[in-house]
């Protein structure tokens, strides 16, 4: 019966995608009890403020989407060493597959009003919130300068030219291809960070990333999204950790962080030398 019902549900979103399908879907990323509870608030919100848009979703716990028509649920286990802010690639190459245009907003966002009038967002990355690189890191977190201007040199790139990119709201758009190598180099430059001890910061790896393929960061469009998203911030749901839980993750990282090791043989001269 359980599983008629799922495949019900799948034949009714796949009829949802190919009845006037828009050029763009928004997607996120929901690991943890806290985070799908604010995915499943984001998606109540697109279905009221965007109907017939869907929002694509890599999580642990598809099963918990299943009442949201508007979402696309994929199972996903974490693949960052310590933290899973790298992952955030999986949702926007999923979406891509499908649709032209990806709108990446953190799982903790709400949508609290429409856009008026029609927004276009070029091939590449668009991103309204973007400052040099360097500046950036200078001003937030200055134990990273030596080794992002080494990494820089490591990778040929300009460095009055490379941007950080704001993590909470971004728009990817195919381009001939070049969104695949962006999430290839998104990739290979986030594990790159993590080996040298460095779990976050998304926004540094993707400007790097953006360069690597040759694009230019745009603006247009992204205003007029913020205008109408609310970040609500991971600390307004609260849950309760275990013993088991905790030990849980400990072996996790530790399995990730050597399965990342034995990956990264392959590309040995970038990874280590």
């Amino acid at each position: 019966m359980i599983c008629v019902i799922q495949s019900t549900l799948i034949l009714y979103k796949w009829q949802l995608m190919h009845q006037e399908q828009k050029d763009f879907c928004f997607c996120t990323l929901a690991l943890g009890k806290k985070y799908r509870i604010f995915s499943q608030q984001l998606a109540e919100d697109l279905a009221e403020r965007f109907p017939g848009v869907f929002l694509v979703i890599y999580t642990d716990e598809p099963k918990d989407f299943n009442n949201n028509s508007n979402v696309l649920a994929y199972k996903h286990n974490q693949q960052g060493v310590l933290f899973c802010y790298h992952d955030k690639r999986f949702p926007i190459t999923k979406a891509l597959s499908k649709f032209r245009v990806a709108i990446f907003l953190d799982a903790d966002m709400r949508i609290v009003n429409e856009i008026s009038g029609e927004v276009f967002f070029p091939p590449g990355i668009t991103a309204g919130h973007q400052e040099n690189l360097i500046e950036h890191i200078e001003k937030y977190t200055p134990e990273k300068l030596e080794f992002t201007k080494q990494l820089l040199s490591k990778l040929n790139l300009d460095v009055a030219h490379t941007k950080y990119i704001g993590e909470s709201i971004f728009i990817v758009a195919r381009d001939e291809g070049r969104e695949k190598e962006f999430i290839k180099q998104w990739g290979m430059i986030g594990r790159y960070f993590e080996f040298k001890g460095y779990h976050s910061g998304e926004g540094s790896v993707m400007g790097l990333a953006a360069s690597q393929v040759g694009w230019i960061v745009q603006s247009d469009g992204e205003q007029e999204l913020r205008k109408v998203c609310k970040h609500l911030g991971g600390t307004t749901i609260q849950t309760q950790s275990t013993v088991w839980g905790d030990l849980n993750r400990k072996l996790s990282y530790n399995y990730r962080l050597n399965k990342a090791r034995l990956m990264a043989l392959k590309d040995f001269s970038f990874y280590y030398s």
